[in-house]
């Protein structure tokens, strides 16, 4: 695999200094610029994109957290922060570490090497040219779970999570996204949003009765009227 190209984005400059020493000892990475700015930072990615960015949460103008859900689609995150509360928000924007400062080399490498096996392996799922993406990754437990978009049946959206029902799994996967992040992520060939609060694969349907409920799986959902037109368009379409 080609070196993981990253930034630095720290308003601390000994700490962007650390983080340097650190790439600088890891053969698989690549650093391709440091900012102690984070606008500045944001500014430079929409030109220069890179595989994974090293970031502080708290920061001035505009914080990490903030900046997560402005990056170019597929940039893997590591937060470096000395503030452990931000642990639990580090996961909803599926952040591939968290190191708490004072950072020690050997915590920064295994943050390395989850990230490079989280490219390696989306890299092997789009090595094949013109192949559409067939899965994804979602944090459960800590872990990064791989999901086939196959398997998935629907999404159902709670208060500050999303569960993912899954044929073959015993329970729902559980993780931290909004459901926009998961509707972007899903094909739209195949999943469809049919309310507030569920994605439903299309092709897994088993009935759509008068009232415009939605059976699949163990679930009834109904169809609300903001989703209502496109829902029948498809409907209509697939007679």
């Amino acid at each position: 695999m080609s070196p993981i190209t990253c930034i630095i984005v720290d308003d601390e400059p000994l700490a962007v200094k650390l983080l340097e020493s650190f790439v600088t000892r890891t053969p698989q990475l690549q650093l391709e610029h440091s900012f102690t700015d984070s606008v500045e930072a944001l500014t430079w990615l929409k030109e220069h994109p890179v595989n994974l960015t090293f970031m502080d949460i708290q920061m001035p103008d505009l914080n990490g957290m903030e900046l997560s859900h402005m990056l170019p689609e597929g940039t893997k995150i590591i937060f470096t922060t000395a503030f452990k509360e931000y642990a639990f928000e580090s996961y909803e924007v599926n952040a591939v570490d968290f190191l708490l400062k004072p950072i020690r080399y050997n915590k920064f490498i295994a943050a390395v090497e989850k990230a490079e096996r989280l490219i390696s392996l989306e890299l092997k799922v789009e090595s094949v040219e013109g192949s559409p993406k067939k899965t994804m990754f979602i944090r459960v437990d800590g872990e990064l779970r791989q999901v086939n978009f196959d398997h998935i049946l629907y999404v159902e959206g709670m208060k500050d999570y999303v569960r993912f029902h899954v044929e073959g799994e015993p329970h729902p996967l559980t993780t931290h996204m909004t459901m926009k992040a998961v509707e972007e992520s899903l094909p739209t060939d195949t999943f469809m949003r049919i309310n507030r609060s569920y994605i439903v694969r299309l092709d897994k349907i088993r009935t759509v009765d008068r009232n415009l409920c939605v059976y699949i799986g163990d679930e009834i959902i109904r169809v609300t009227d903001a989703y209502r037109e496109a829902f029948e368009s498809y409907c209509s379409g697939n007679c």
